[in-house]
């Protein structure tokens, strides 16, 4: 599914990666009937050396249901799934047009950076639990297997 969604296998690879390695995770999958559409992962990320929050990523969506609302489901579903087991931050590194209706933002303002030279409007953040920024920032460190992805 997520070697249809990106057009190349990696994607694919580093979601098996993490699920043997960056724990705890949160992983939603979409089904049309038996038919796997969609897939989101959430892995725990270091801010600053200091704390811990997730990342949303990678996340997809079969090309025949693209801009069919699963992407939309599973960024909200998977977003209510992070709040209700306690995590309160969630980072994402994507477009800047479509992950601001979900409540991120631009992370740099706040203080937060990415380990990787990325654009300022795709490292973006979202509080799932008002105020749990803070003040805090740092660098965001993701887990090594995404070094080699891409």
């Amino acid at each position: 599914m997520n070697d249809a969604a990106f057009g190349r296998p990696e994607e694919g690879r580093l979601v098996d990666t993490l699920r043997g390695a960056a724990r705890p995770f949160v992983s939603l999958v979409a089904c049309d009937g038996d038919d796997v559409v969609g897939h989101a992962l959430f892995t725990p990320v270091t801010v600053g050396g200091a704390w811990t929050a997730l990342a949303l990523g990678p996340m997809a969506v079969v090309p025949a249901r693209q801009r069919d609302g699963v992407g939309s489901a599973l960024v909200r579903a998977g977003l209510d799934a992070c709040r209700a087991l306690g995590h309160e931050v969630v980072f994402v590194l994507g477009h800047p047009d479509y992950y601001p209706r979900f409540g991120f933002v631009p992370a740099r303002p706040k203080g937060l950076t990415c380990k990787w030279p990325v654009p300022d409007d795709v490292f973006l953040v979202a509080e799932l639990t008002p105020g749990a920024l803070g003040g805090r920032v740092g660098r965001v460190e993701y887990h090594l297997a995404f070094d080699g992805a891409g």
